[in-house]
Formats: C-alpha cells, sequence, structure tokens
C-alpha cells in the first residue's frame, strides 16, 4: 500500500466511497435508517462487512421503494430488529470482488433482490427454491447473518456486500433505475404467473392495480395472456389499458360479477390489505387459482363452498435466484419496466406517506446519486 495511491488489497478508492479500513478490512458506509417504529428514516453511518472470499462489493446507484419497507419501519408486521435500514429492490455497479469470485468483476451492471443468502443444500435450494429454504433464506434487510449472526441492512445506502450467488446481472441496455422495482415487484407478480403457466389463450385477471398490480398486467400481456383489471372504479380504465389490458371489471357491479363466473384461468391478487378474497372465487374456472401476492396478515373467514367446485386459493413470495433472472432477461427482451417517480434519498419519509395514500404512479426508486 502506497499512501495516496487509490488502491489498498486490491480496492480501489472511488470518489472517497469506497475506501476500506486497514485494521478491519470493513467498508464505512451511509445510507438511511429508522431506530423505532415511531421514528422516520434519517442519515445513518455505518460500516459494511469486508469481503469475504465468495462475496460481491456493490456500489448502488439506485434502490426501488416498497410496502415491505414501510411495514418493516414501522413494525406493523412485528419482528423489526432496529436500527431498520430498508431497501430490496437494488441496482448498481460491482466494485471489488472476493478472492473465489468467477461471476463477476468490477464495473459489472448489477442488481441485488429481497434476499442475500440461503442454505443452498436443502431440497428447494436444490430445485432453485431460495426463497423456500427449509432453513430460512436471508433477508436483505431485517435478516440475520448466516455466518456471523449481525442483522443485515438494506439497499437505501450507498454500498452492499453480498455473496456472490445472491447477485444478479442486469441485462445490456436496461435503464438502471427503472430496472430497480423489478428486483421485487417484477418477480412476485412474474413468479405465479409462470408457476401457473400463463401464455398464449389465458385469461387471467389482475386485482389492484398499484405497484405489484401494473406489473401483474404488463407481464402477463406479454407473455400472451388476454387480461383484466378488476377495480372498484372506472377511473382505473385508461391506466389499465395503456398497460396492456383488454378489459377492467368493476367488482362493485353484481350483475357484470356474475357475469363474469367461471371464465378466468388465473386470478393475482396484489391488493395489499385484508380483503374479502372469496369475492373473487367464483371467476375461476374449474382447478385454476387466485394467487394472493399482495396482503399478509389475517384474512375475513370464507366459507368451504368457494373451494368445493374445486378453485384454489393459494399465495407466491417472490422467485429463486436462476427465475429472477429469467425475469430480468424476459423483460429486457420485451421492453418491460415499472412505471416509476425518481425521488432523492432525504425525500424517502415523504414517499412512504404517499404510498400510503396511493399516491404514486405505480413505484418510487430513490437515485442514491
Amino acid at each position: 500500500y502506497a499512501e495516496g495511491s487509490g488502491w489498498i488489497a486490491g480496492t480501489l478508492f472511488l470518489k472517497d466511497t469506497i475506501m476500506t479500513d486497514a485494521q478491519t478490512n470493513e467498508y464505512p458506509a451511509k445510507g438511511y435508517a429508522t431506530h423505532a417504529p415511531d421514528q422516520p428514516l434519517a442519515p445513518f453511518a455505518f460500516n459494511r462487512r469486508g469481503l469475504r472470499h465468495d462475496d460481491v462489493l456493490i456500489e448502488i446507484s439506485h434502490c426501488g421503494i416498497c410496502h415491505s419497507d414501510l411495514h418493516t419501519a414501522r413494525n406493523d408486521w412485528g419482528g423489526s430488529k432496529y436500527p431498520v435500514l430498508p431497501g430490496h429492490e437494488i441496482v448498481g455497479h460491482v466494485r471489488a470482488v472476493g478472492e473465489d469470485v468467477t461471476e463477476f468483476a468490477e464495473g459489472d451492471r448489477v442488481a441485488v433482490g429481497c434476499m442475500v443468502d440461503a442454505c443452498l443444500e436443502c431440497d428447494h435450494c436444490q430445485q432453485g427454491l431460495e426463497q423456500y429454504c427449509l432453513h430460512g433464506m436471508t433477508g436483505t434487510y431485517n435478516g440475520k447473518d448466516r455466518r456471523d449472526g449481525s442483522t443485515t441492512l438494506g439497499g437505501y445506502s450507498d454500498k452492499i456486500v453480498v455473496r456472490q450467488e445472491f447477485v444478479l446481472r442486469i441485462p445490456d441496455g436496461m435503464d438502471m433505475g427503472a430496472a430497480a422495482p423489478l428486483l421485487c415487484a417484477g418477480i412476485t407478480t412474474y413468479s405465479p404467473l409462470r408457476q401457473w403457466k400463463v401464455g398464449p389463450g389465458s385469461k387471467v385477471a389482475v386485482v389492484g392495480l398499484g405497484g405489484l398490480g401494473h406489473m401483474g398486467v404488463k407481464l402477463a400481456a406479454a407473455m400472451g395472456a388476454d387480461v383484466t383489471v378488476l377495480t372498484r372504479t372506472e377511473d382505473k380504465m385508461a391506466d389499465a389499458k395503456a398497460l396492456g389490458a383488454k378489459d377492467i371489471l368493476l367488482s362493485t357491479d353484481r350483475e357484470a360479477m356474475k357475469a363474469a363466473a367461471n371464465s378466468f384461468d388465473m386470478i393475482l391478487n396484489t391488493i395489499p390489505v385484508p380483503h374479502p378474497v372469496a369475492h373473487y372465487m367464483p371467476l375461476l374456472k374449474v382447478d385454476c387459482a387466485q394467487v394472493l401476492v399482495g396482503v399478509i396478515g389475517m384474512l375475513p373467514e370464507m366459507h368451504s363452498g368457494h373451494l368445493i367446485g374445486r378453485r384454489i386459493l393459494t399465495g407466491s413470495g417472490i422467485g429463486g435466484i436462476a427465475e429472477t433472472q429469467e425475469m430480468l432477461d424476459f423483460c429486457a427482451e420485451k421492453n418491460i419496466l415499472p412505471e416509476i417517480e425518481m425521488i432523492a434519498m432525504q425525500d424517502v419519509n415523504n414517499a412512504y406517506d404517499r404510498m400510503e395514500q396511493s399516491d404514486v404512479r405505480y413505484r418510487f426508486v430513490i437515485d442514491m446519486e
């Protein structure tokens, strides 16, 4: 190490943002975090771990904002470990790699989604279902590091260190900022559409037209499906059709709902709050499913008669790593990107308030510059 040379153990200084401590080998980082459920997010200085042999250091350029970020920051689901530094829709560039990393190099355009580790040995991991790891996947934030036990901190920050198996590639030509929400909203809707074999000739209903719903419409339409948006009001008609839907169905119109019975191969339900999901079950054909991807919490009771017609009510989380890469490549091929509103990091608390009021079309992305 020559003082002032800009190099320490092969790590390049970039505008003083990626320096390591010669003693601890950690990376000083800055981000936005909250220390209690009733406190706003605020500037937070901390250290990222030094590179393990299989790690990738990423300089974050953009990070999407997800409803899960808000729920975790405010401990809506319980179990939040403070300080909470959210963010699991991360894109950026590789700035350094561990000694055993062979898949990535400095300068690569990369992404990180909702998980940063899993056992990679159980039956689920071996099937590419790391999100359902039998020993528990490690969340990008508010998770427990499998090796040192520390709490993971997310993408509302200038850098992150991630195990190479959980780093994804951003396809050439894809806009980095707009791509960020694909790492959660994109894969959360893509995975069930693939699982239920949506394709040409499929009739798909998307319930809710928010951050998840608008991606569900775009993806299902790109797969060749005939897409209908279920909504309570007609004012979503123009947006729905612009996104690729062929029609809307008013869930408040009893006669229209009755006429649509037994007509859909799949219902993708993206509503993020508890609601009567039984209302939509009669719309399904035999052996077809309503898949919940938005709500986490208790639901109203449902009569079993809604299922006896061999209609399925199920849920889905994110996809595995291979499926997430497949989704990114599919979106690049079909030129599919989320509709976003770019904000500065210091505007995140206002974005949270607006998100609660559904005042965004359709996803916030933080520009880390």
